[in-house]
């Protein structure tokens, strides 16, 4: 009984393999999901007394129960039906496809990870790289909103840091479930995203049946009071202009919404700014006709590079951060009382009434975020660059101009920045920001602008020269 027994190698190496499987899913896995689970239970005990709006239960709900939820939804079994009868396929077949989309859209919220990980490195990552200020917010308007409403926060989308800001800035507030691109679909980056309550979104799929699986997932959210985040430009702006509005997200998340429902749907305008895009260059060179667009490897040897110039700067101690972030909240815009103003029912429209009712409501949002985007020292500087050049301009000449800049926008509305109250120290830490990326050139005492360099400084002045029209 106790004489050793020979096998072959390879049959060691599949038993030793199937031994360590066994170990992982009986053990480690269950044991991994118990931890995680009574940390998410303890930070959401602790969070749900200081939150504005609640960790709503749609979103403590298993992941697996909320894509069996969507599957069995009658327009997407009758979308299912349809596409089976177009292509000519099995329905199982393309009950299968549906279940591919809802487990790509489907978000496994954590909040553990929301709420201790995901917080930190947000709250890290952004005070390391800017001077992190919250500006203008209309308290008085936030605090009528009801609590059960389905909140959505709408910004304008300068910079994929903006995910970070909104979030670190709007934690207090609630747990923001975002719509984010196909750029973030990679693993482990896709597991981390997806487990801060994102859902992913391919922007420009003609996918009908794709289309019809994202809408109902986006009305069930805004049915269950999901909290939301929201980019109505669709995607960050090339040339520091505020986009036209895209507005099909927006747009799912009126058929969720009834005038005589449970809850009333909320959007709160957010609008962020920033003196330094981290994409400004690429994002110019996107819409450069005649520039010559980098590979994917240049494109990834050149973020190495800027990587490696920041470390050396760090280690030499002449790194600066990359000036103000800034973000304003404004007073919210409800569903009941703008469609109660209009006459409008969403649920009872359709074809191009419903297309020209949701342009109005998306120029309203664009309109009302437009005016919270904060004016910080680099735009306002650049805007006065670009007044004078190519003539050269002393420095109490700039601080003369940039105070009527800052009384004309003031006069418009326009919520300005200053950095300690300070107008001098705002045109100090604007002027160094340019000189330091030599966008701007002193010689003699006079500034005047790198015409080469001359997009970038408009890039920048474009994100305010919409308040001063």
């Amino acid at each position: 009984m106790t004489a050793p027994v020979a096998i072959p190698f390879w049959l060691l190496v599949v038993i030793g393999a199937l031994a360590a499987w066994a170990a992982y899913d009986k053990l480690l896995m269950p044991a991994l999901r118990w931890f995680v689970a009574g940390r998410a239970n303890s930070v959401l005990d602790e969070v749900s007394t200081r939150l504005r709006i609640g960790v709503r239960p749609f979103q403590r709900t298993r992941r697996q129960v909320l894509i069996h939820r969507l599957l069995g939804d009658p327009k997407v079994q009758a979308a299912v039906e349809q596409f089976a009868a177009q292509h000519k396929v099995p329905v199982p077949v393309a009950l299968e496809t549906v279940e591919r989309y809802a487990r790509e859209i489907v978000p496994a919220f954590n909040a553990y990870l929301y709420f201790r990980i995901g917080y930190w490195i947000g709250r890290k990552v952004a005070q390391g790289l800017y001077r992190v200020r919250l500006g203008f917010v209309d308290t008085e308007a936030l605090k009528k909103v009801p609590e059960n409403a389905t909140v959505v926060f709408v910004m304008n989308h300068r910079s994929n840091m903006d995910y970070i800001l909104a979030g670190y800035l709007a934690a207090d507030q609630a747990a923001l479930s975002y719509a984010v691109g196909e750029w973030a679909r990679m693993w482990p980056l896709s597991a981390l995203i997806r487990s801060m309550g994102a859902y992913f979104v391919r922007r420009n799929s003609k996918d009908e049946l794709y289309r019809r699986v994202l809408e109902r997932y986006i009305v069930m959210a805004t049915q269950a009071g999901v909290p939301q985040a929201v980019f109505p430009e669709g995607g960050l702006t090339r040339d520091g202009l505020m986009r036209e509005p895209r507005l099909g997200v927006v747009d799912y998340m009126l058929r969720g919404f009834w005038l005589d429902g449970e809850r009333d749907l909320v959007f709160v305008p957010l609008g962020l700014n920033y003196d330094r895009v981290l994409e400004d260059r690429t994002l110019l060179l996107s819409i450069d006709p005649n520039a010559r667009k980098p590979g994917r490897f240049w494109a990834t040897w050149n973020t190495l590079g800027f990587i490696a110039n920041n470390l050396r700067l760090m280690l030499n101690s002449e790194w600066r951060r990359f000036g103000y972030a800034c973000v304003n909240f404004g007073a919210p815009v409800s569903m009941r009382e703008y469609c109660a103003a209009r006459g409008l029912d969403f649920q009872k429209l359709s074809g191009d009434g419903r297309r020209r009712a949701i342009a109005e409501l998306g120029n309203h949002l664009m309109a009302v975020v437009g005016r919270i985007v904060p004016v910080v020292p680099v735009p306002l500087i650049a805007s006065v660059f670009l007044k004078h050049d190519p003539n050269q301009i002393s420095e109490l000449e700039l601080k003369s101009d940039v105070e009527q800049l800052i009384a004309k926008l003031e006069a418009a509305g326009a919520h300005v920045y200053i950095p300690r109250r300070d107008l001098d120290y705002a045109v100090t830490v604007g002027l160094r920001m340019l000189t330091l990326r030599r966008l701007v050139e002193v010689k003699d005492g006079l500034y005047a602008v790198r015409q080469v360099e001359l997009p970038v400084l408009r890039y920048y002045a474009n994100s305010i020269a919409h308040l001063l029209r």
